[in-house]
């Protein structure tokens, strides 16, 4: 199969398309830079130029391929608002392609806490305020006529970087201590990416449309433990801090400090024979954190 593959040279986009040249698909992969272009030609890749706001580059990627996996998106959250409308309209983009041609989109998505338990792949997006709309707007396509599927990814890590996580390693060397809400047992759940990437070329070959998938590799994993990890690595204090004090602490981060956000996988081990390696887990690659040993 030829795959389009925005976000071919993030994080996520790279191990994904090594998984899928593995594999024995052709992939093309959008870059917006000679850099980038570079690294996807390294790895066997076509390269397509363009980005995730030149809809008319998303347009002719899709219509070059036989199925699309948009693993782009900005993280840039000083403008996260317009991030995530740009992501709404290139998915319609790439919709307009693939409408009525059955063939396959995989789309990214995070995970909506449930509260009381670990969410699956069964429960529908709740309403959690955030301005990220691309499940509804890939799930919409369906009736299109479009294959649309979606993996939601929760905390995706290796020893250079670790999700959410990543942002609160700066700010814990810029308080001087490193900080979880109360007793810190609210929980993220993980993935090493190497595990993660895997679910999106399985998503392509054989989900069904309009299914949700976990990349989950670890159910949940306490914020105080995260924490701690973290006030080894830059060898600082761990604190525990109340709500009130939270709030003036993380910033912007404070939506998440206190959020409980474990899943599950076990739906989609199942339903697409994903297995998982004996990779490390996210409190193994924060101990053993590039950036700490630098």
């Amino acid at each position: 199969m030829r795959v389009f593959v925005t976000g071919a040279t993030g994080f996520i986009g790279t191990v994904v398309v090594k998984d899928l040249l593995k594999a024995g698909h052709q992939v093309l992969g959008l870059s917006r830079s000679d850099e980038g272009a570079t690294a996807l030609l390294a790895a066997g890749a076509e390269v397509h130029r363009g980005n995730l706001e030149d809809l008319d580059s998303l347009r002719s990627g899709a219509t070059r391929s036989d199925g699309v996996i948009h693993a782009g998106f900005n993280h840039d959250f000083s403008r996260f608002v317009q991030n995530c409308e740009d992501d709404r309209r290139a998915i319609e983009a790439i919709g307009d392609v693939l409408a009525g041609s059955g063939r396959p989109l995989v789309v990214t998505a995070g995970i909506a806490p449930t509260p009381g338990r670990a969410t699956t792949e069964d429960d529908a997006t709740s309403d959690n305020g955030t301005p990220r709309v691309s499940e509804p707007t890939a799930l919409a396509l369906v009736a299109r006529g479009v294959r649309a599927t979606v993996v939601r990814l929760p905390q995706v890590h290796d020893r250079d970087k670790a999700g959410i996580v990543s942002y609160l390693i700066p700010l814990a060397r810029q308080k001087g201590i490193s900080a979880y809400v109360g007793a810190g047992l609210n929980r993220w759940s993980a993935v090493h990416r190497l595990d993660a990437a895997p679910v999106f070329r399985l998503a392509l070959e054989k989900g069904t449309a309009g299914s949700r998938f976990h990349a989950v590799g670890e159910e949940g994993v306490s914020l105080r433990e995260i924490a701690e990890a973290i006030g080894r690595g830059l060898k600082i204090p761990v604190v525990s801090l109340s709500p009130e004090e939270a709030a003036g602490h993380f910033g912007w981060l404070g939506m998440f400090s206190g959020m409980d956000n474990s899943a599950s996988s076990a739906l989609t081990q199942q339903r697409l024979d994903w297995q998982l390696a004996q990779r490390p887990g996210l409190i193994d690659d924060l101990d053993h954190f590039n950036e700490f040993a630098a």
